[in-house]
């Protein structure tokens, strides 16, 4: 049994205090106090890990400016906050202690476009590709391209003055902000533009927290002109943070305080909203992928490129290359960056050309495309091939692959992580090949091994070597690294900060900037915020002011995590290696992971979310002596104890009565999980959440009785089948209102599915479909054994969805095939998904042994549903090993695509056909839609891949009280309106929970593509 987890860090009274008084002062957002919120908050995208004292999620810019008029009271002076976007910081930039103030939840409001003007007008939660979607219809973008522009806010773009891809055109974060909506600490608004100096200087003169910064800042910006000129570096990627070079203008007669508050990472001010330039979408795109035999030649090739006037040269080196090629982001661009006979492709740039005049970009990539052949004609500069790709879904999907780079990393093999603390140095373009050739050297001096990726035409390079944060050691070698590639990127006239701003290392800003210098900055922060209560301990401390910057060395997640045991973060492995790149919190309905997150909008309910619970969980054992690996091990092999359950009975009474236990905390998180496994596949570390998931409710339920409804679920393979044998009389029952109202209190399940009727075996009877032994089989030779194909059975549509069975069987009679329904055996993925993982380990094994048997004939094994059908491959290798043995089950459309179907395709033209992927089906196997749609066109049909995220329903999930209204609200995201738009007798599904949710919300239900095949023929 698992300890109750009662002590966790404690709240602060006036923190409370603090957020009591906001309730009543009429804030509309929420506050979050729990262990597990804190925590949530407590990591970003960095190694870094701070614990804040409570987050509030404001709603509106009049709930920022409450939270920063109540900051103002006396009561509440020596309270501080960190403003929070997406979390993609790698650097620790809103990590800090006090109260979180995060802006991503609520605050996604697209306010105004001006087309006309060019310029659009949004809060700060909004994601930066959400607002490129809404720009689409109207022909702009926003610029500055992001690695993690799928769920990075324009808030914290705007905090971190962020920048990326094509930067040598488009600029910086900065460069695109016309004016910001601020709120100063006391509540006053600061509304910035740009504006004559004159205008600023009668402001100067006002009373007030706004005249005080605008004097300020007049003052020291003219004062250290020359200075601030001779110091700040002539690069693309300038400076980040109280960017004192483009608050006045060139010529002195403008000045903007946006350029102040861009980079500052809300130490000066919570920015609530933001006036944005926007940039027409280019019409013509091309990009050349170049292949290179090492990544220096790919860096040395850089400037000839960037000479060519291409927008952009992006790099990546062969450890990115080849954790690409695991991933199944490789899938969408294997066509596009294909393998050079007898050469190994060691550096890839990937080179874009972009305008609104076809004849001169064209012109411009054929003049470097005859370049790179005269190099590999001379065998000079290491160029070993090229592609071109001319259309955009192509190049979006290179980019996909590129971007999804950072979280690559992170799933190299062993202990050792490359992780960020030095990867985005920025230096003179013409510097960079040698630069690079130093920082590599530096490391190897180390003896580690790194990945490097990034914007070459730039001189940004992202260097992430790969430590074992667990290894104190290492944790100081982390720091010693960062001193020298501080000295090292000095030298060769860089920055250390060329893209992420600053967060921990701002450290180094004294060293950089100088005396005189640094105290300006000083003397800015004292303007906005003389107490130093905004983000603490970052950029720099006001003057007069003594408190310690936040350290290079700070606290850890590593010094968190090697509390566990070795043994237990080896077997932990999903939990423990999330290295928080939050590509799960991704803004994009359509995109599978992860749809709790979507519906939510808690954290808590992420694949990330739920890692760092688990994290947690596995140290608070430790910290108790705990081992979870030795629980399992002890778990009893059948029964219950009647002294076991009476403790559960007792553990559970005194939980409703509110005793803390933080593993309730985890548990609330692993409830909302769909256990649709997007996130192990889509996820780039492969965080599979339902593994571990059912891992912890297994341990979580021998402290704690499990509800009614997890045996319902678990036991559906048994008793099913005994109701088939009377689906008249059962349904009738479950028609009943009382049934449901009855079902509902007191087994929490709603909307039960109906037994099918006529039943399968009504069905198929007296058709050797039914009637064929396995004896039979066997007794048969391998000539009329030939064309047999064996169909295996899943509880959900052989007993509630029958007449798809019995029309897989007339399909593959019309294919020239004989078909044989094999006997059922339970599956157990019921069992898995609530945790019952022993029952699940009986049942897979004995399915495991039966099924190995029928591999014997050397016949297709197919079954239909997909969720089933891959647990034979995942679930059942993950619990059985060895054991489970080599036999394979076919999905419909894997058997189709290379059945030798004994006929000639008929013709089929007309309307199209609309396919709605399963979840589960199209992430873990990605070619499965490519695979039907070519499979229909074999039968003269046409079928279109609809792009939509989860259905909602994932097996029971949907079906569970608790979980009603996330079900139906997750369908609503992509589904329902996708189904809207088009002819619902063309829609097709292979998924039963789909077709099940589709035909609960919307009074009918879809089909099957292979129903839909049945019917051409």
């Amino acid at each position: 049994m698992i300890p109750q987890i009662s002590r966790a860090p404690g709240l602060v009274q006036l923190v409370l205090d603090f957020l009591d008084a906001l309730k009543q002062d009429g804030f509309t957002g929420d506050t979050a106090t729990s262990y597990a919120d804190r925590l949530i908050m407590s990591t970003d995208n960095s190694i870094y890990q701070m614990l804040p004292d409570a987050v509030v999620f404001p709603r509106t810019t009049a709930d920022v400016a409450l939270i920063a008029r109540l900051a103002g009271d006396a009561r509440f002076t020596s309270l501080t906050f960190a403003p929070r976007g997406g979390g993609t910081g790698t650097n620790g930039q809103s990590l800090n202690q006090g109260i979180v103030v995060d802006m991503s939840r609520h605050m996604k409001g697209i306010l105004e476009i001006n087309p006309q003007e060019r310029w659009v007008r949004v809060e700060a939660g909004v994601v930066k590709d959400q607002l490129n979607a809404f720009l689409k219809p109207y022909g702009f973008f926003f610029a500055p391209e992001l690695s993690t522009s799928n769920r990075a806010t324009l808030g914290g773009m705007i905090n971190t003055d962020a920048s990326g891809q094509g930067s040598l055109v488009y600029g910086k974060t900065s460069d695109h902000v016309l004016g910001l909506r601020a709120v100063l600490l006391g509540g006053d608004i600061l509304d910035t533009r740009a504006m004559p100096v004159a205008e600023a200087g009668q402001l100067a003169q006002q009373p007030g927290a706004e005249g005080n910064i605008y004097r300020v800042v007049l003052d020291r910006c003219r004062e250290q002109r020359p200075l601030i000129l001779e110091k700040f570096p002539k690069l693309n990627r300038f400076l980040t943070g109280y960017d004192l070079r483009h608050v006045l203008s060139d010529d002195l007669q403008q000045i903007d305080l946006t350029r102040i508050l861009c980079g500052a990472e809300g130490t000066l001010a919570f920015i609530a909203e933001a006036r944005l330039d926007i940039t027409p979408i280019p019409k013509v795109r091309r990009l050349v992928n170049v292949k290179y035999d090492s990544f220096d030649s790919a860096l040395r090739n850089a400037p000839f490129m960037v000479e060519a006037k291409a927008l952009s040269v992006e790099t990546v080196d062969s450890k990115v290359l080849n954790l690409a090629r695991e991933d199944i982001v490789w899938h969408s661009v294997s066509e596009l960056i294909t393998d050079v006979p007898d050469k190994e492709m060691l550096g890839l740039n990937m080179v874009e050309f972009a305008g609104d005049d076809a004849e001169l970009i064209n012109g411009r990539v054929e003049a470097l495309c005859a370049r790179l052949d005269e190099l590999m004609a001379l065998r000079e500069g290491g160029v070993i091939g090229y592609q071109l790709c001319n259309d955009v879904g192509g190049i979006e999907r290179i980019y996909g692959m590129r971007k999804k780079a950072v979280g690559l990393l992170g799933n190299a093999k062993g202990r050792a992580k490359p992780i960020p603390f030095v990867e985005d140095t920025c230096v003179p373009p013409q510097n960079l090949a040698d630069y690079i050739v130093e920082f590599r050297a530096l490391l190897d001096g180390h003896n580690l091994s790194y990945g490097m990726f990034g914007h070459v035409d730039a001189g940004v390079l992202h260097v992430r070597p790969a430590l074992d944060m667990c290894d104190p050691q290492q944790e100081i070698l982390m720091k010693r690294i960062s001193d020298e590639v501080v000295a090292l990127t000095a030298r060769y006239g860089g920055l250390l900060w060329g893209e992420h701003g600053k967060g921990v290392r701002g450290e180094y800003s004294p060293a950089f900037f100088g005396e005189v210098l640094y105290s300006e900055l000083r003397r800015i922060k004292a303007a906005f915020d003389p107490a130093n209560r905004l983000n603490p301990g970052k950029i720099c401390t006001p003057l007069g002011v003594d408190d310690p910057m936040i350290k290079v060395d700070s606290v850890t997640r590593g010094q968190y995590d090697r509390q566990i045991p070795i043994a237990v973060r080896s077997d932990w492995r999903g939990a423990m290696e999330c290295n928080g790149n939050g590509l799960c919190f991704n803004f994009d309905v359509n995109s599978p992971m992860c749809p709790s997150m979507k519906i939510t909008s808690n954290r808590m309910h992420s694949p990330k979310g739920r890692a760092t619970l688990t994290r947690e969980w596995l140290r608070l054992l430790a910290e108790q002596g705990v081992d979870p690996l030795l629980l399992e091990q002890q778990l009893p092999k059948k029964g219950v104890s009647l002294r076991g359950m009476i403790q559960r009975t007792r553990n559970s009474w005194q939980a409703k009565r509110g005793e803390y236990d933080f593993s309730h905390e985890v548990k609330e998180a692993m409830s909302g999980c769909l256990a649709c496994k997007a996130c192990s596949t889509q996820c780039p570390i492969k965080i599979d959440v339902p593994g571990f998931r059912s891992r912890f409710l297994q341990l979580y339920h021998t402290r704690y009785l499990r509800p009614a409804s997890d045996y319902l679920v678990a036991t559906v393979e048994s008793y099913a089948p005994l109701m088939a044998r009377a689906p008249k009389t059962f349904n009738f029952f479950l028609r009943q209102r009382w049934v449901g109202a009855l079902s509902k209190r007191h087994l929490g399940m709603v909307d039960l599915p109906l037994l099918s009727s006529p039943t399968l075996k009504q069905q198929l009877s007296g058709t050797p479909a039914l009637s064929t032994t396995l004896e039979q089989l066997e007794a048969m030779d391998a000539g009329q054994r030939a064309r047999h194909v064996l169909v295996v059975q899943d509880p959900f549509t052989s007993y509630y969805e029958a007449q798809l069975i019995a029309d897989f069987v007339r399909l593959i009679e019309k294919l020239g095939f004989h078909p044989v329904v094999l006997p059922f055996s339970p599956n157990g993925k019921a069992q898995h998904v609530k945790g019952f993982l022993q029952q699940f380990a009986r049942t897979a094994q004995k399915t495991a042994d039966m099924l190995n048997r029928v591999a014997q004939l050397g016949l297709p094994l197919v079954g239909v549903d997909p969720a089933l059908v891959l647990c034979y491959r995942d679930e059942y290798r993950q619990v059985l090993g060895d054991r489970r043995g080599e036999f394979h089950v076919q999905l419909v459309h894997e058997w189709l695509q290379n059945a030798d179907i004994a006929r000639n395709a008929p013709s089929a033209a007309g309307a199209a056909w609309y396919l709605f992927g399963h979840c589960t089906e199209s992430t873990a196997l990605p070619g499965s839609v490519k695979q039907w749609e070519s499979i229909f066109a074999r039968f003269g049909a046409t079928l279109e891949n609809v792009s939509v995220g989860c259905c909602g329903m994932a097996g029971t999930y949907g079906h569970e009280t608790k979980n009603l209204e996330n079900s139906l609200g997750i369908y609503e995201l992509s589904w329902q309106k996708a189904l809207h738009k088009l002819p619902r007798e063309r829609c097709l599904a292979t998924g039963y929970s789909c077709r099940s949710q589709v035909k609960r919300t919307e009074g009918n239900g879809m089909r099957h593509p292979l129903q839909a095949l049945l019917e051409i023929i």
